[in-house]
Formats: structure tokens, C-alpha cells, sequence
């Protein structure tokens, strides 16, 4: 048990101090877009390294390699997206309006907005932990499904990402929306793929003591998503930008998991 808590106090300690971090380049650069850039890498390198935290004395098993690795290529590919398209753009407009709303207060208020970020990325971090450090190093059939199913969100984001990217790049696109390949089934098909990705950390937990508990993983995420910033604002400034013709993509198409849309 002490063993656990030391971990997620250096968890906790880790993830503070990196997205202070993005609050200096997000102040220096005013290019808000840097924060989910740093953040992905930041879980990542916490989830991998937590990942290959020794509890015991013995050897790294192969467990603890499997999830340090799929960690690392999720970070990686959804990191180095994200950094491609912050780098085209002079600010996000989601965190743009945060701080048109905060006013003078704007600096104090990212910096503490971004820590809460980092308080609720500890029990995504700690989820990956627990998977890793399940008892006993024979790889189970759990494993090699939860596997699958966080290479195959992984690919499915990647995917949803490239098409919108295309749509956008694409003359005559310019103010349209993108309901082509799978944005034709979901309105967000990038976030239902990064869900999974959270619910496949769940399903390697299951099992190890109290590792049902990491049902919060995947369920706090899909809050996140659903609820806070996620969908409501990417689809507010949708709204705002393409009007009418959203209106009409949100009626017709699922918001989240792909399903067969309805007819126009």
C-alpha cells in the first residue's frame, strides 16, 4: 500500500509541475493550443514511466513493457498532431474565449484552470499504474485484448484525424462541415477512438486487487469529453462558425459513437 501511495504522490507531483510548465509556454507563446500538445506528452511520460515503476525488486515484466509502450505510441501519434496543428494556428479558439471571458484575471486564472487539468489527469495516470503492475507476470488473454483494442482506437483516431485534416486542406471546403468517412457516423469519431483508448486501460486493470475500481478511467474521461471540454465547446464554436449547416449535421448524425445516420 505505501508502495502505491508514494507512486501517486510522485504521479500527482509530476503532473503539476509539467502543466506549469504549459502555463509558461502558453504565456510566453499565446498560443494556447500548446496545452493539449503538453498534456498529451505529459501523460503520457508520467503513464509510461508509472508504467515501469519498480514495486518490487525483481525484474521488469512483460506486462509492465506492454503498457509502457502502448502509452507511448498513444502520446506520441496524438502529441505530434496536435503540436502539427498548434503550430498552424495563432491561439485555440476553445481557450481563447476562456480567457476573453476571464478579462484581467487571465493569466491566474489559466494557471489555475491548468492545474485542475493536472489534478484530473492523476486518476487517468494512476489507472495505467494499476494495469501495469497487475500480480503476476504471465500475460493474460485480458492483455492481449486490451491491447488490440487501444491499437485499434489508436489507428481509428489517427484515421478520423487525417480525414478532417484532408476535408479542411481541400479547396472549396473552406466553412463546410465534415461529414465524410467516419465523420459521416459521428460528429467527434476522434474522441469516441480516445475514449477507448481509457476503457483498454480498464479492462487490463480488471482483475488485480481493487482494480475494478479503475471503472472511474474510462468513465471520466467520457465526462470530460461529454460534458466539460469536449463536445459542448467544440460544437458551440461549430455553431457560431458554420451555423445552419451544423445545426443540421448534429440532427442527422450521432455525437459521439458511430452509428448509421439519419436521412436529410
Amino acid at each position: 500500500m505505501v508502495s502505491y501511495l508514494v507512486a501517486l504522490a510522485a504521479i500527482a507531483l509530476s503532473l503539476s509541475i509539467l502543466m506549469a510548465g504549459a502555463w509558461v509556454v502558453q504565456q510566453r507563446t499565446g498560443n494556447s493550443g500548446w496545452v493539449d500538445t503538453i498534456w498529451t506528452f505529459s501523460v503520457g511520460l508520467v503513464g509510461a514511466a508509472s508504467a515501469l515503476w519498480p514495486l518490487t525488486n525483481g525484474a521488469l515484466n512483460a506486462r509492465q513493457w506492454l503498457v509502457a509502450a502502448l502509452v507511448a505510441i498513444w502520446s506520441l501519434r496524438l502529441g505530434v498532431h496536435i503540436a502539427v496543428r498548434t503550430a498552424a494556428i495563432s491561439d485555440d479558439p476553445r481557450y481563447a474565449a476562456f480567457a476573453q471571458e476571464w478579462g484581467a484575471r487571465a493569466p491566474r486564472r489559466m494557471f489555475l484552470f491548468l492545474q485542475n487539468q493536472a489534478l484530473g489527469s492523476i486518476p487517468l495516470v494512476f489507472a495505467i499504474f494499476v494495469a501495469a503492475h497487475f500480480p503476476g507476470e504471465v500475460m493474460r488473454w485480458r492483455d492481449c485484448f486490451a491491447a488490440f483494442v487501444l491499437l485499434a482506437a489508436i489507428i481509428g483516431e489517427a484515421i478520423a484525424d487525417s480525414q478532417l485534416k484532408q476535408f479542411r486542406e481541400s479547396p472549396g471546403h473552406h466553412g463546410q462541415v465534415c461529414d465524410v468517412g467516419l465523420w459521416r457516423w459521428s460528429r467527434h469519431p476522434n474522441y469516441f477512438f480516445e475514449w477507448l483508448v481509457w476503457v483498454a486501460y480498464y479492462v487490463v486493470a480488471l482483475g488485480s486487487p481493487r482494480g475494478w475500481l479503475t471503472i472511474y478511467c474510462p468513465a471520466l474521461m467520457l465526462y470530460f469529453l461529454l460534458r466539460v471540454t469536449g463536445i459542448p465547446l467544440t460544437e458551440q464554436l461549430s455553431l457560431q462558425s458554420k451555423g445552419a449547416a451544423f445545426a443540421d449535421y448534429q440532427r442527422r448524425t450521432s455525437a459521439f459513437v458511430p452509428w448509421f445516420p439519419k436521412r436529410r
